[in-house]
């Protein structure tokens, strides 16, 4: 049932977004030299690696860290890399990744596949068996702005509350979210 609710959101936001995609592209083109999509390397669903794009709103030779873990965050952006981060235009392209199975519209976000605490305490609270969202209820509840422990605990919180109007609920409140840019790290 979720993996026919991803796709039935999914395939017609992706066309109803195509425009807005292809101008950021352009933009993202336009404003550095590198490629237009980054390839994250995250962990998804029973801690398996998957490649996950983004707009690229880094500079070509910033660390694959946690933003948080960089020293001068804001030095690494590209021209439209702290917009695209307060808007979340640069998660459009993780459509694909929820169209090809990768991820889900709503589940525990992925860790990049170095943040060794966050996957072992996602494993110790059997997290790590939910496919990876593009949102998910820590984000709603706090975001870039809570700590490790905190977003596990929502992130299990998530796993025993599941349903499909839970999804939509935080389908929703996503939406306000970025909307009112509450909660974003640049």
């Amino acid at each position: 049932m979720k993996r026919l609710f991803d796709l039935l959101v999914t395939v017609p936001a992706s066309l109803l977004l195509l425009l807005p995609i292809l101008v950021v592209a352009l933009l993202v083109r336009l404003t550095s030299p590198g490629p237009v999509l980054y390839w994250s390397d995250r962990v998804g669903r029973n801690n398996r690696i998957f490649r996950m794009p983004k707009f690229r709103s880094m500079r070509i030779g910033t660390p694959a860290v946690a933003t948080h873990l960089l020293a001068d965050p804001a030095s690494h952006l590209t021209p439209i890399g702290s917009f695209l981060r307060k808007s979340s235009l640069d998660e459009l392209p993780q459509l694909w990744s929820i169209l090809k199975g990768d991820m889900s519209l709503v589940g525990p976000r992925p860790a990049l596949f170095n943040q060794d605490d966050l996957i072992a305490l996602r494993t110790e609270q059997g997290v790590h068996m939910l496919p990876p969202g593009l949102t998910g209820w820590a984000q709603v509840n706090g975001r870039d702005e809570l700590p490790i422990p905190e977003k596990v605990k929502l992130d299990a919180e998530y796993m025993r509350r599941q349903s499909l109007w839970f999804d939509v609920r935080i389908l929703w409140r996503t939406v306000l979210k970025v909307m009112l840019r509450d909660g974003v790290s640049h």
